[in-house]
Parts: structure tokens; sequence; C-alpha cells
């Protein structure tokens, strides 16, 4: 399945991942786009990518800066990936945001896909926050 319209060029989604307990934490990041992929870097200390260990199923948004959400939510599924696909989802990143070119960024970070992104149903955006 295509990205969606309403996340193409976009400069922000919010990355809405679970608690064990079930509850949603939205997190706003920059992403990449190849295909019908998003791509999403992050540190491997995160809670982002702590929750994401534990649970694959997320909802993205379109959002602003401060995440606020100002488009439709969409399910999909998250996949940390390994070191050698992460070179890739790298230059995806790198292309759309010259700020992560700077050194700044540490070896301690990791990438994530997410796939299978569909509308959700029958919610408003934000629904759950």
């Amino acid at each position: 399945m295509a990205i969606p319209k309403a996340l193409l060029g976009k400069k922000y989604i919010s990355l809405i991942t679970y608690r064990r307990t079930g509850v949603a934490v939205p997190t706003p990041v920059w992403f990449g786009e190849d295909g019908d992929t998003l791509y999403v870097m992050t540190r491997s200390d995160s809670g982002k990518y702590k929750r994401l260990r534990n649970n694959p199923q997320v909802h993205v948004a379109p959002c602003t800066i401060r995440g606020k959400i100002n488009g439709p939510e969409f399910t999909a599924l998250a996949r940390i990936l390994p070191a050698q696909d992460g070179e890739q989802a790298k230059a995806f990143i790198h292309k759309k945001y010259w700020l992560s070119r700077l050194p700044i960024w540490n070896k301690s970070n990791v990438f994530i896909s997410i796939e299978n992104i569909a509308p959700t149903a029958g919610e408003q955006p934000g629904a759950r926050l």
C-alpha cells in the first residue's frame, strides 16, 4: 500500500506508540519516504524505541513541530531495522533534512521502518490522545 497523500511531503509526523498499559504516547518525528515505507531515526535508549520493541502497532498522522496533529491518522506496523538496513533509511532522512547530516547525531541511533499504512476506521484525527 502506498504512503497516503496526507503524509507525503510533510515535514513532521506524529508517531504514536503504545505503553504496555495501552496508553498512547505521541511523538513528533522527522521521517524519510521511499515507495510505501516511512523511515524514522531515534536513539536506542529512547522511550519510543523501547515501546516499539514491546508493541509494533503504531499510528501515524501529519503534525506540527510541536506535535499538534493536523490531518488524518493512519494505522501502521513499525519494525526496528538491522544495522545494515539502517544506512538506506539514513540516506532517505538525510535527503529530506539537512540538519540530520550534522555530526551531532551519535552512534546509538537506530532506524525504524513504518509499513502497512492504512486509514484508521471511524476515528477523528487525534481521538485517542
